[in-house]
């Protein structure tokens, strides 16, 4: 019995320490952000709720005002990691290099009326800038994201990322 306390300890002293490497390696890893974590739920239930969506008649779906208010989920401010979506770009070099954007879940938001909610509209500015192929080539960025509201004519974010790399998107 005595010999096996020992070896037990030993045992103990090494799972220890690659567990500690393995929480190493993965905070290494930057958070994935999901679009849906970005809604309150109370957003999400209006979105599960609304009715089927009519594609008759001159003007184009509209939501409901209550998802267009720009609530926030506020555990999500200052949380560092990465999100996939689309370029919607904001400000450019006379070479067409990218600055400032927003970055949304998917292709020809904002572009096309109605905008996304705030709340899944992000603005970025990226100050070494980029340059995108084509809109429909999807992006990650990394970055801070922070609970700040932004607006202008194009739409109204409710979030907001400084950039710290914005690469073509790869699953």
């Amino acid at each position: 019995m005595f010999h096996v306390f020992p070896s037990y300890r030993f045992a103990s002293l090494v799972l220890a320490a690659l567990l500690g490497f393995a929480s190493v390696s993965v905070a290494a890893e930057p958070r994935e952000i999901d679009w849906l974590e970005l809604m309150p739920a109370e957003d999400l239930a209006l979105l599960e709720n609304m009715p089927e969506v009519e594609h008759e008649g001159d003007g184009p779906a509209i939501l409901p005002d209550e998802i267009m208010t720009g609530r926030v989920v506020p555990e999500m401010g200052d949380v560092e990691g990465r999100i996939p979506g689309f370029v919607v770009p904001l400000k450019t070099t006379n070479d067409m290099k990218i600055l400032e954007f927003f970055l949304v879940p998917y292709y020809g938001a904002c572009i096309h009326v109605p905008p996304p909610p705030p709340n899944q509209i992000i603005h970025v500015k990226y100050k070494e800038g980029f340059y995108l192929e084509a809109l429909y080539d999807p992006v990650w960025i990394e970055g801070t994201l922070v609970i700040e509201r932004t607006e202008n004519e194009i739409g109204t974010s409710s979030y907001s990322m400084e950039a710290r790399s914005v690469t073509p998107y790869t699953e």
